[in-house]
This record gives C-alpha cells, sequence and structure tokens, in this order.
C-alpha cells in the first residue's frame, strides 16, 4: 500500500483563499495541545498572544513595526519563489542593506547633517541588498551552483562583517566598550508620541501596490509567473532564464536591503550584533501564508508578527519560553505548505496487488 498525491480537477477560488486560514487555525490547535503539555492553560496563552495584542493600542503599533521588514521582504521574495528561485538569504541581505545604508548616518552623526541623509540612506540600503543578492544570481546563472546553498551560507558571511564592523572601526568609543556604533542623528521620525511607530511603515503598503501592479499589469511580471509554472513556455516565448535569475534576486535583494536600513534608521537608531531578529527567515513563511499574493502577504506578515509580539508577552506574563514563538512559525510553514498541496491534490491510497 502507498498513498499517491492525484492533481484535482477544479479547484475553487475560495479553496485557495481559505487554505491559509485553514492553516493558521490548524497552527493555533497544535500550539495549544503544545502548550498544555507544558502545564499551561491554553486559554489563558491564547489571551495573551492575541486578545491582549489585538485590544491595545500598543500591541497594535508593536504589530505595524514588526510587519513592516517582514511584508517588505517577502514582497521581495515572491518575486524569486514565483519564478521558481530559492533565495534563502533574505536575512544577509537584510544585514548588508542596513550596513550599506548605515554609512552616511555614520559618518553624518553629530555634523548636523539635514533630512538628505535619510532618503539617500534608504537608497543606499537598497543597492546594498542587490549588490549582495546579485554574488548568488550571477553563481547560479555563470557556474550552476545552487542558489540554495550560496544564499544561505552568505547569510554567515553578512553576520560576521556586522559583527567585526562594531567591534572595530565602527565601535563607539564613548559606548563603555559594548559592541555598537554612535547613535545616529538621521533616523526615522516616529507617527505617534510614547511609541515606536515610525514612517517607516508607509513604505509597506507602497511597495505592496507596486509589487502587485509589476506582477499582474507588467510583461515583467507575466515572464516571472511563466517561468514558474511552465519554464519551458518561458523560453519559446522568447525570455531570458538568466536575466529573468538576475533581475528576480535583484528585486527581493533590493526588498532586504530597504528593510534592513528601516529597521536601522527607524526603530533601532545605531548598528549592533542582532539587528535583525531573523526576519529574513521569517518573510519567507509569511510570503507562502500570503500564496505569493501582495495583499495576502499583508495578512500573512499581520499574522506572524502578531506571534512574536505575543510571544514576547506570553514569556513574561506565563513564563513561556520565547523558543515556543520561532517552534510556532515553524508549525505555522508546515502547515500552509500541507494546506496548499492539499487543496491542489488529493490523497489517493493505492493497494499493491499480490503477484
Amino acid at each position: 500500500m502507498r498513498l499517491e498525491l492525484v492533481p484535482r480537477g477544479d479547484v475553487s477560488p475560495w479553496a485557495r483563499v481559505l487554505a491559509p486560514v485553514a492553516a493558521v487555525i490548524a497552527a493555533v490547535l497544535i500550539g495549544g495541545v503544545v502548550i498544555a503539555v507544558m502545564g499551561r492553560s491554553p486559554a489563558a496563552a491564547f489571551q495573551v498572544y492575541f486578545v491582549d495584542t489585538l485590544s491595545e493600542s500598543w500591541g497594535l503599533q508593536e504589530m505595524a513595526v514588526k510587519a513592516t521588514p517582514l511584508l517588505i521582504i517577502a514582497v521581495g521574495l515572491s518575486f524569486c519563489f514565483r519564478a521558481s528561485l530559492w533565495n534563502i538569504g533574505a536575512e544577509g541581505q537584510f544585514i548588508i542593506g542596513a550596513l550599506v545604508g548605515s554609512i552616511l548616518p555614520l559618518y553624518t552623526a553629530g555634523s548636523g547633517a539635514g533630512f538628505w541623509v535619510i532618503p539617500l540612506a534608504l537608497v543606499m540600503g537598497a543597492l546594498g541588498g542587490l549588490a549582495y543578492a546579485m554574488i548568488p544570481a550571477l553563481l547560479r546563472v555563470t557556474f550552476g551552483v545552487s542558489e540554495i546553498l550560496s544564499s544561505l551560507m552568505l547569510v554567515y558571511v553578512a553576520d560576521l562583517v556586522l559583527d567585526y564592523l562594531v567591534r572595530g572601526p565602527w565601535r563607539d568609543p564613548k559606548g563603555f566598550n559594548f559592541p555598537q556604533t554612535v547613535n545616529f542623528d538621521a533616523t526615522l521620525p516616529f507617527l505617534a508620541d510614547g511609541g515606536r511607530l515610525h514612517a517607516g511603515v508607509l513604505l509597506g503598503p507602497v511597495l505592496v501596490l507596486v509589487a502587485w501592479f509589476v506582477i499582474s499589469r507588467t510583461l515583467f511580471g507575466f515572464g516571472v509567473r511563466v517561468a514558474g509554472e511552465a519554464p519551458k513556455a518561458a523560453r519559446f516565448a522568447g525570455f531570458d532564464a538568466n536575466r529573468m535569475v538576475l533581475a528576480a534576486f535583484a528585486i527581493s535583494g533590493a526588498a532586504a536591503g530597504l528593510a534592513g536600513v528601516l529597521e536601522v534608521l527607524g526603530q533601532i537608531g545605531q548598528l549592533k550584533p542582532g539587528i535583525s531578529s531573523g526576519y529574513g527567515f521569517t518573510a519567507i513563511t509569511v510570503a507562502f501564508l500570503g500564496r505569493l499574493h501582495p495583499l495576502g502577504m499583508v495578512f500573512g506578515a499581520l499574522v506572524v508578527a502578531l506571534t512574536v509580539i505575543g510571544g514576547e508577552s506570553a514569556q513574561i506574563a506565563l513564563k513561556l519560553p520565547l523558543d515556543l514563538t520561532r517552534t510556532f512559525q515553524g508549525v505555522l510553514l508546515m502547515c500552509v505548505l500541507a494546506a496548499d498541496a492539499l487543496v491542489s491534490y488529493r490523497v489517493r491510497i493505492v493497494t499493491m496487488a499480490r503477484a
């Protein structure tokens, strides 16, 4: 006896829309079972994770702050994933974007430089992430190197470069030997008093609309979709596969780099180790939770951000380990992929005939 996946004939659009919702519900139920096994109340955990965060203004602001980098990175990654390219190194591109984008704010700190530093820093951050993403892209098109391995390995390189700079040439001489730079003067303005909601969150919806237009209304977007769904048809239609690889990686790298510099100029205000809370990896879950659709990824980013904020609150209120949040995100990705597969395929049990 064996199991086979058989493609379904016609799949309702509603089924595809509701699949991520079902995946979230399934992940929450699994999380509740795990919390009960740990000797905690699932109802109390649900209250802390979701209800408290959504019922307080600080929780909503924190959700927006956490969701913004996830959304921006996921939107960029969706171009690669739609073209069946696997950029797993957005975390490294995020870090390099933060480093390159911090050059101007770092060297103009204390000089009274004007607002012009911020837009230039954003552009430099995006270009830094783009350039770093070109390394696995060029290795792929030139030597056939797996972009999965090369992009993932470059994450560790970026992390070590950041660690070297904040402990060495960029370290604040008045920072009591802590591995961090000086505080930047050029930072994004806050939108609300007493919170961390900064102007960078406004870029998220703008980039979502731009991505939707590119994917659904341009020839390039059509080429990305065809390259992922029918590579042979893309070649017959005249789309250059190598050019598509470079373009998709350029977009995803630029988005990750932009998210990195937004994080530094927004809520952190300086460079230090651990500027990313795993945004580059978590954004993969966001992308698939949103079914690689720009509008769907808004939902995905908010859901994942909610679990992050709720996890931090549960760590304090219920003494639950923060690693439980990361585990939940992994379970969520598993449920999303399983729901997507079950919507597109049905499971058939095949009984082997006896000889």
